[in-house]
């Protein structure tokens, strides 16, 4: 099994090599956007036509075109290799909106992040710390962790801080063998605590963006007052960006040792397939729910238990599994948000909200990949009922 890993390094480049790099970002960027207009345009003129649209072989042949322009004879300066990848990037992300995985393709500007990559001919030099790639001289880079695989392609960076990256692209085969032995454990995602485990873990949400909100705000205040276009403006912007840059890498790091010690310490792991875009909609829980990063947690313990042999899955999002009691099968229908312990009805014990949903969710994962599912009680009935395995399709 083959698996595809990134190593990123930090870029230490000569000002004549920003200036070169700027060069490079720009180009790069006016191809995307100049590209992307004239596939916007084709398809409004030839709209119901048998041919609505450009792909990549179009907009490659019409970029050689393109650099023959007299105006326009600062492109063969770039590497040509890296103004393709921008239109590769750009037919990816036409690709994605019409297979509905992502919204329509938006113009880049130079104020956000900038990037071009570099699909081959570049090589590393780890004893004298610098990167090789074509028209530029050795750029010195800090290798702080050996690079392990076969380099495919490396992307050079600029962050909104001006600080600079380089990140290769590796192919490593990884032989992943099953996990047989160890705990399962259903775990519940949610703003008191940033998860509850069915072991009766429970890992405090750490509030990045809360902690620094007040730093954050006075900074802003500053922005807003100086002149647009000004040199105290921009220096302003930064130490607005290096705030966020902060929180950015406080909450990658939380969730990265987070993941990979769950990941380690588990034979399988089950979640629930949270709605957290439906929730962001709520502006009450909002800022919280964007803060904790819930989608960046399930995708790493996705490709990470993927990576080491653990089982991971998701249970279906319309699963009762806070309001449904784990030992008797009893719902609360009545079960609101701030509600974090109730009386089960059904067998009269006290249900701690967090704790009786990750046991739910362990219950529900471990049905679900036999083929099973647990039976509920509403309300209304006194009885308590008991998990059978009937068979029953759920999404994972």
């Amino acid at each position: 099994m083959f698996v595809n890993k990134s190593h990123e390094f930090r870029l230490y480049p000569t000002d004549s090599q920003k200036e070169f790099l700027a060069q490079h970002f720009g180009s790069c960027r006016f191809v995307y956007n100049h590209f992307l207009r004239q596939r916007i345009d084709f398809y409004a003129a030839n709209k119901g036509k048998k041919k609505q649209g450009l792909n990549y072989f179009d907009t490659n042949k019409m970029l050689t075109i393109l650099k023959k322009n007299p105006q326009l004879v600062w492109l063969r300066d770039v590497n040509s290799q890296s103004l393709q990848c921008s239109l590769r990037h750009l037919d990816v992300a036409y690709n994605n909106f019409f297979n509905k995985h992502s919204q329509f393709p938006k113009f880049k500007n130079k104020h956000g992040r900038q990037s071009f990559q570099i699909p081959q001919h570049f090589s590393i030099d780890t004893q004298k710390s610098t990167l090789n790639i074509l028209k530029f001289d050795p750029i010195k880079t800090v290798y702080h962790r050996p690079i392990k695989g076969e380099m495919k392609s490396i992307t050079i960076s600029k962050t909104t801080t001006g600080k600079y990256f380089a990140s290769i692209l590796c192919e490593i085969e990884n032989s992943v063998k099953v996990k047989k032995t160890g705990p399962k454990i259903g775990i519940d995602l949610g703003l008191k605590s940033f998860l509850v485990t069915s072991g009766g873990e429970s890992v405090a949400t750490p509030q990045f963006l809360r902690v620094s909100e007040q730093k954050l705000k006075r900074l802003q205040r500053r922005l807003a007052r100086k002149v647009k276009g000004s040199n105290n403006r921009n220096k302003a912007k930064i130490k607005v960006a290096l705030v966020h840059e902060k929180i950015v890498n406080q909450r990658k790091d939380f969730l990265h040792k987070l993941s990979t010690r769950l990941v380690r310490e588990n034979q399988a792991i089950f979640a629930e397939d949270l709605n957290v875009k439906g929730m962001t909609a709520n502006h009450c829980i909002a800022k919280s729910v964007c803060d904790a990063g819930w989608s960046e947690f399930i995708r790493q313990l996705k490709y990470k238990s993927e990576w080491s042999g653990t089982m991971f899955g998701k249970i279906d999002r319309f699963f009762p599994s806070s309001k449904r009691h784990h030992a008797c099968g009893w719902i609360n229908d009545s079960l609101t948000l701030k509600d974090r312990e109730w009386i089960c009805q059904g067998c009269g014990e006290v249900v701690d909200r967090d704790f009786n949903a990750a046991q739910n969710i362990l219950q529900f994962g471990k049905l679900q990949s036999t083929g099973g599912h647990p039976e509920t009680q509403r309300s209304g009935r006194p009885r308590a009922t008991k998990l059978v395995t009937e068979p029953r399709i759920h999404r994972i």
